[in-house]
């Protein structure tokens, strides 16, 4: 006992490394492996896990498993047997895919909804019957537009985490366009301003793009947030 007794030790301590060791290993076989992109194959093959990947997110479908995912993809490509065939897969991810963009939606709704509804206590906003709001920063004293009417204005657009998706400000060129050409929000605010003011608008998504949204800039539903000055009634 008294000679087995440190080699027992001895022999533990390296199986304890051992095991430490080993564990590193498989955890650094968990980590996905980076890619070189060296040649046209592998760009064109990333390229198209981008497109792919960014067109799921943008449909709600950002909690898929992605391990589950590549794995497939990789069955397909070596001709594996699917653990799910390819009719059953096209109704299992239709369904999926509209459960996730309703949860979606529905988070953006009761998102902008929430927004608007803290907004309008705010000192100096003002709802109207339609639900547009806006605040008035200066007020001018010119013609008011009739819907007919050609405005000239400069504007500042955001989404309510302050994301700027447009500016004619930022371009340094005020625009032109027809009041009744516009989204709703916007033909209701103008004929409520008059030359000279500069107003805050808190457009519901109603009012707005809607359910579509716009440009890949403005997610659907939105409320938007505009900073408009009236140039000039043409």
């Amino acid at each position: 006992m008294i000679i087995t007794l440190p080699l027992f030790a001895q022999s533990k301590k390296e199986l304890q490394a051992e095991v430490t060791k080993l564990k590193a290993e498989i955890e650094q076989l968990k980590k996905p492996k980076d890619v070189e992109l060296t040649d046209t194959v592998k760009k064109a093959s990333y390229g198209l896990g981008v497109l792919v990947a960014s067109n799921l997110k943008s449909q709600g479908g950002d909690s898929l498993d992605v391990e589950a995912l590549t794995i497939a993809i990789r069955d397909v490509y070596q001709n594996k047997t699917l653990k799910i065939q390819q009719q059953d897969a096209m109704m299992i991810v239709q369904t999926y895919m509209q459960q996730a963009a309703e949860k979606k939606n529905s988070k953006l709704k009761e998102s902008s909804a929430a927004f608007l509804k803290e907004n309008k206590t705010k000192e100096g906003v003002i709802t109207t019957a339609s639900g547009l709001q806006y605040k008035v920063i200066t007020a001018g004293k010119g013609k008011a537009p009739k819907a007919t009417d050609n405005v000239t204005v400069h504007y500042v657009g955001k989404l309510v985490d302050g994301t700027v998706f447009d500016s004619s400000v930022e371009r340094g060129q005020p625009v032109t366009f027809g009041v009744n050409e516009v989204i709703s929000g916007w033909t209701e605010a103008l004929q409520l301003m008059h030359e000279g003011d500069k107003w805050l608008l808190y457009i519901p998504q109603e009012l707005g793009y809607g359910d579509r949204g716009a440009g890949g800039q403005i997610p659907p539903y939105a409320t938007l947030i505009f900073e408009v000055e009236l140039i000039k009634v043409n």
